[in-house]
């Protein structure tokens, strides 16, 4: 096998995973859950420091009134005037936009 032959079959094979993974992220809607729980927890910071948080990486059907969507369910807690103070959330997973905030 000459030269050229190998170069242009690994840059077929280059071109063609670079197809493929371009075509694959357009068909997941959803925004990563660990960009969701980043943001969230950014917007409790600025009321003070979080002592944990979590979130599950797989979505759920939620309903709220009429509108059906997938979403992220997490939770924050934090120190508050010395309590705990537990929150729940539910988020878009397409947007990343918390539709539920329960204090627990």
């Amino acid at each position: 096998m000459k030269l050229k032959e190998f170069l242009a079959g690994v840059l077929t094979g280059v071109a063609a995973g670079l197809v493929v993974n371009e075509v694959l992220d357009r068909t997941n809607p959803y925004v990563s859950a660990d960009t969701v729980l980043n943001s969230i927890k950014d917007d409790f910071k600025q009321e003070g420091p979080i002592d944990g948080s979590w979130i599950v990486l797989k979505t759920e059907p939620f309903k709220n009134r009429m509108i059906l969507m997938d979403v992220y369910r997490g939770g924050i807690s934090r120190m508050k005037d010395g309590e705990l103070e537990q929150f729940e959330f539910a988020a878009d997973a397409k947007t990343g936009t918390v539709v539920e905030l329960l204090k627990i």
